[in-house]
C-alpha cells in the first residue's frame, strides 16, 4: 500500500526503470488525472461549507474520521489501482479530502480578507508545484534514497498533529504547518522525479503521491495564513 501519511503523506521505492515513451505516458497521465481530481476536492468543499456537515467532526472524533476514511480510501485504491475502478475510487477519495477540508475553510471564509487568503494559499501552492516541478527535470542525481527520511519526518509531523488536536495550541500549529510545507515541497520533487526517472510506473498511485503532497501544502498554508493574518470585521 502506498505508505504516504495523509495530511500531516510516500511512495515506494524505485523499481524497474520504464523506457523513456513509457516514463512520458506515465507523468502525461498523472498530470491529467491530478488535474481532474481537483474538481471532486473543490465540490467536496463547497458541500461541506455549504451544509456545515463537518462542522461537528472535532477534537478526538474529527480524527478518527478523517484518519479511518482516507487509509481507507488508501487502501482501496492500492487494490484496485490497476484495474477500471482504480480512477472512480481515486476520485472518490478527493472528494472525501475536500469534504475534510471544508471545516478549515469556513474558519478561513469567516475572516474578511477569507476569500483572498484561500486564493494566497492556492497561488502559494501552485508556486510550489511549478518549482518542484521544474527541479525535477533539471536535477539528475538519483533522489530515492529521499524517501525513507522523508517518511519519518512525515510520520513525526503525524504525531505532532495528533497532539496538537487535544492541545489546541495556535504556536503549535504555526510550526506543525512550516514543517509540514517544507517536507512535503520535499515529496513533491521526490514523488516527481521518481516519475520522470521510471521508478513510478501507475499513473494512479503516481497522482495519489502528488496530490497528497499539493493538499498537505495548501492545508499548511491555508492554516498558516489564517493564524498570522486572517483579519475580523
Amino acid at each position: 500500500m502506498n505508505d504516504r501519511v495523509p495530511t500531516f503523506g510516500t511512495s515506494a521505492g524505485y523499481g524497474q526503470a520504464l523506457p523513456q515513451a513509457e516514463r512520458q505516458r506515465v507523468l502525461r497521465n498523472t498530470y491529467w488525472l491530478l488535474a481532474l481530481s481537483l474538481l471532486p476536492t473543490v465540490l467536496g468543499a463547497w458541500l461541506g461549507v455549504a451544509t456545515g456537515i463537518t462542522q461537528s467532526l472535532r477534537g478526538g472524533l474529527g480524527l478518527i474520521v478523517f484518519l479511518g476514511g482516507a487509509f481507507g480510501f488508501m487502501f482501496a485504491i492500492e487494490k484496485t489501482k490497476n484495474s477500471a475502478a482504480g480512477v472512480p475510487v481515486l476520485l472518490g477519495f478527493t472528494f472525501f479530502m475536500g469534504l475534510m477540508l471544508s471545516r478549515l475553510i469556513s474558519t478561513i471564509l469567516g475572516f474578511s480578507n477569507g476569500t483572498q487568503l484561500i486564493m494566497t494559499a492556492f497561488g502559494g501552492t501552485a508556486g510550489v508545484f511549478f518549482v518542484m516541478a521544474t527541479l525535477a527535470t533539471i536535477i539528475k542525481r538519483d533522489l530515492s534514497g529521499m524517501g525513507k527520511f522523508l517518511f519519518v519526518g512525515a510520520l513525526v509531523l503525524m504525531v505532532g498533529a495528533i497532539v496538537n488536536v487535544f492541545v489546541g495550541s495556535s504556536a503549535g500549529m504555526m510550526a506543525i504547518s512550516v514543517a509540514a510545507i517544507g517536507i512535503f515541497s520535499a515529496y513533491m520533487l521526490y514523488d516527481l522525479k521518481q516519475i520522470i526517472d521510471g521508478g513510478e510506473t501507475n499513473y494512479i498511485t503516481a497522482t495519489l503521491a502528488l496530490y497528497l503532497d499539493l493538499f498537505n501544502v495548501f492545508q499548511s498554508l491555508l492554516a498558516l495564513l489564517g493564524i498570522m493574518g486572517g483579519e475580523r470585521d
